[in-house]
């Protein structure tokens, strides 16, 4: 559970903080402020659907026909390094199909997806630098390998605002932590008024999934008179300090968000206001939970929802790569239904979704010297997939391609930088521009990296 001074820590602290190049003048004026990006932007709003473990992409989005003639034999040239000892190669134990108007293939455990493929673009050319899950879960949602930068969310919040000072900006959905935890989705070196804040979303009740949300003493009107002589105290105070003292003015905007989080946030949790017949879409896990509340906080102006799976890394699969189909049966409904709702709503064309991995899993079978060999898979860093849809990006595309056997990406490779490059150009912005000053000098999402991938653009 979420307890509401952990909220509200997340919320307002330290957004005072110097360097924020002149946004925070002074205390008057909101860091959270809707701002036009460099260029006119094709999405407004993100959704990361974050598949945490590494999902196998020669086992859901990238068929290799190579893999079921060479079943069973070493791969081709010389013993290839993974991250634990890999055999033979391993044909996948589902079947791929030909979908949509465009013919891209999807493996049998998606089908709900494969019925929308041409909504979606499959990058089959995805890269990243380290088979460690820390590493990669930090570049992938932080841009660096090492922890301290900004995540995503919160170079999305920086540059952009909010639609809605009621809600915070960058939301984050898991029923427990991810690997890593917090360093995920934190604001870094900026104000912590950009991090995302986590919601443990396993209970379906607002007043469960944050806890002591509404205040059972005083009515709204009793609050704001509360609020409103602690404000005047405050200035009073802030008036004999001088101007510029950060833990004064994270206070006063926690008490303030948090007043406001309670005229919303009640509504907007509560799932069970929307009809019976969208909820028995997603009410299957507390990942298709999450993606119905990602659908309600982007009507209501979040700039960012990200939804990891599970807790841990669920879909790192060592042992067994047939977990794969019960994990995507909790995945492949909730993800269609939120394409579905999101075009219903008129939202698609300006949010952003993006699935996918820190890494994606090897064509071999994993040998780790156990007494009994499995049929799992390693991680696989030099070749994945993820999938991308809405906000201006092509559909029923299959970007890119790995080698024959599916292991390293050998065509219009994708790294992870220009993954993010593409996300923030969509987003109105030129990713080497969109900075921010720290320790002496401008740093970016993307680091010193980065291409916008302009073949997958609509």
């Amino acid at each position: 559970m979420f307890d509401r001074r952990q909220f509200l820590q997340n919320l307002g602290g330290g957004f005072g903080l110097v360097g924020l190049q002149g946004l925070l003048q002074s205390a008057a004026q909101d860091p959270m402020t809707p701002r036009q990006p460099h260029f006119a932007a094709k999405a407004k709003h993100v959704i990361f659907l974050f598949l945490n473990g590494g999902m196998s992409h020669v086992d859901t989005f990238d068929p290799k026909p190579a893999l079921i003639k060479n079943n069973g034999t070493p791969m081709p040239g010389p013993k290839i390094r993974t991250d634990r000892a890999s055999g033979n190669l391993m044909r996948s134990p589902w079947e791929f199909r030909h979908c949509g108007k465009s013919g891209v293939e999807v493996s049998e455990i998606f089908p709900e997806i494969g019925k929308r493929i041409d909504d979606f673009c499959v990058i089959r050319s995805m890269w990243t630098d380290i088979g460690n899950h820390g590493p990669s879960l930090q570049i992938m949602n932080c841009g660096h390998q090492l922890p301290g930068r900004p995540s995503m969310g919160a170079w999305v919040t920086y540059g952009l605002g909010t639609e809605n000072r009621n809600l915070p900006g960058f939301v984050v959905l898991c029923p427990g932590f991810p690997v890593l935890g917090s360093s995920l989705w934190t604001a870094g070196y900026m104000p912590s008024i950009y991090q995302g804040v986590h919601i443990q979303n396993a209970a379906v009740e607002p007043d469960k999934l944050i806890q002591n949300l509404r205040n059972g003493e005083l009515s709204p009107a009793e609050q704001k008179k509360q609020l409103s002589l602690l404000d005047q105290l405050n200035h009073r105070y802030l008036d004999r300090l001088g101007p510029r003292q950060p833990q004064m003015e994270s206070a006063v905007r926690s008490m303030e968000s948090a007043f406001r989080l309670q005229t919303e946030a009640g509504d907007l949790f509560d799932i069970r206001k929307e009809p019976e017949k969208v909820r028995a879409r997603y009410d299957i896990s507390d990942f298709g939970r999450g993606c119905l509340l990602a659908l309600r906080m982007v009507e209501s102006g979040v700039r960012m929802v990200q939804i990891y799976y599970g807790n841990g890394q669920p879909w790192d699969n060592h042992d067994d790569i047939m977990v794969h189909s019960k994990l995507a049966a909790k995945t492949d409904g909730p993800i269609a239904a939120l394409v579905d709702d999101l075009k219903s709503r008129g939202l698609f064309d300006e949010t952003l979704i993006l699935i996918g991995s820190e890494f994606g899993r090897t064509p071999m079978i994993q040998n780790s010297g156990l007494e009994k060999l499995g049929n799992g898979r390693d991680h696989n860093p030099p070749g994945f997939t993820v999938l991308l849809a809405g906000g201006g990006i092509k559909g029923g595309l299959a970007y890119g391609a790995t080698d024959e056997f599916g292991f390293k990406a050998v065509e219009n490779k994708v790294h992870v930088h220009d993954l993010h490059a593409t996300m923030l150009h969509q987003l109105g912005f030129d990713h080497t521009k969109l900075t921010y000053r720290h320790a002496g000098r401008d740093f970016r999402l993307t680091d010193v990296h980065g291409e916008v991938v302009k073949g997958i653009l609509a």
